[in-house]
């Protein structure tokens, strides 16, 4: 509230300090507007007072602000683009501009009001922080973090997008400086503390990962911090709690492939050979998906295309490998009847399509001709 307050009255002790006009301002409406948030009607006041072509920058920002504030941002962009007009390279209307365009959407020119900023103001952290965040490729992304990062190595937003984007290049220890760096200036920081589980898993910092993530765990039970504790309990061969941590993700539904793995090969290590076996199938399932055979479809309909027809016929059976497809049997059918001239296999495909329950309605004149064709066959 009292910064609030200070707010108000800079803006209002602004007024004190117009032209002449200043005269006809009422502060105390104007106070009112600031103090329930009536911008739309601030602005529409202060256009009342001044006329629609002043000069006056402070009056035009005044009005400008109210714009922004009130969301009617076609408004303020106008105002502002004439103060730029009259007084170029002012870094507060620089940045209001960006801010508009960023908000509209138009990232064009949001970046273009920055990237003006940096030339007058090579320095300043703002700009390249928001930059960075329109960056189009991962190296770009990545100067304009460390160039704010090594403007305000604390601050935690871009300490941390640029241990992701470090993390993203397999750059983990520069992503490890950066968040230590951080996490020194904020210890209670558990946004930075658990991006730096992974981190610090790939770079076998195993005790500082349990550490670091058991007392996160204590606080919230994060899914991707269990991830990361399981990971390096594991690599410590503390593999009881490595499965403990993994099964309370498979209890909630979040297991994947990469801890169903952990969790057979930290049975196979305790000789808990059954568990072990258990959880190597389920692995193995987890990262099958269930479109793996229409994978292998379409791969093969490449080679058929070509007329490579042993290799889509091979493609096409990998695919079965994986669960029965109708649409690999009837595609099997065809092939063997009508290019490879293979009458027996044929019908074989055309059987096994017909008693796989293929949609009536959906599949009618593919039902239709496999009953067709197998008689014919025969």
């Amino acid at each position: 509230m009292m910064k609030r307050g200070i707010c108000l009255c800079i803006i209002l002790l602004s007024f004190k300090n117009l032209t002449a006009q200043s005269a006809k301002i009422d502060t105390e409406k104007l106070l009112e507007y600031y103090e329930t948030q009536r911008y739309a009607d601030a602005a529409t006041y202060l256009q009342s007072i001044y006329p629609g072509d002043t000069q006056d920058i402070k009056a035009l920002s005044q009005i400008a602000y109210c714009n922004m504030m009130a969301g009617k941002l076609p408004d303020a962009e106008k105002s502002y683009l004439k103060i730029n007009t009259i007084q170029p390279n002012n870094l507060p209307t620089l940045f209001s501009l960006a801010s508009i365009n960023s908000r509209r959407g138009n990232v064009s020119n949001a970046k273009t009001f920055l990237q003006q900023i940096i030339q007058l103001d090579s320095l300043n952290f703002s700009a390249y922080k928001q930059l960075a965040a329109y960056a189009e490729t991962s190296e770009s992304r990545l100067n304009y973090l460390k160039k704010a990062n090594t403007l305000n190595a604390t601050d935690p937003d871009v300490a941390y997008d640029l241990s992701i984007t470090y993390s993203g290049l397999k750059q983990y220890q520069p992503a490890y400086d950066v968040l230590k760096t951080a996490i020194a200036a904020d210890t209670e920081n558990f946004t930075l503390q658990q991006a730096l589980l992974p981190v610090a898993n790939q770079l076998t910092k195993y005790p500082e990962v349990i550490e670091t993530g058991e007392k996160l765990l204590k606080n919230h039970a994060d899914v991707n911090v269990m991830n990361d504790v399981g990971q390096a309990y594991f690599y410590v061969k503390d593999y009881q709690k490595c499965i403990m941590l993994y099964k309370m993700l498979e209890d909630m539904g979040v297991q994947n492939e990469g801890t169903l793995y952990f969790m057979a090969l930290s049975y196979r290590e305790l000789k808990d050979y059954n568990n072990a076996a258990l959880y190597a199938q389920k692995t193995i399932d987890e990262a099958i998906s269930d479109h793996t055979n229409l994978y292998y479809a379409a791969l093969a309909g490449i080679y058929e295309a070509q007329n490579q027809y042993n290799e889509a016929v091979t493609a096409y059976k990998r695919g079965l490998t994986f669960g029965t497809s109708n649409i690999i049997y009837y595609r099997l059918g065809l092939l063997y009847d009508l290019n490879l001239k293979q009458p027996k296999n044929a019908v074989t495909y055309y059987q096994l399509y017909l008693k796989n329950n293929p949609d009536q309605n959906k599949e009618k004149e593919q039902i239709a001709y496999a009953k067709g064709r197998i008689p014919v066959l025969k």
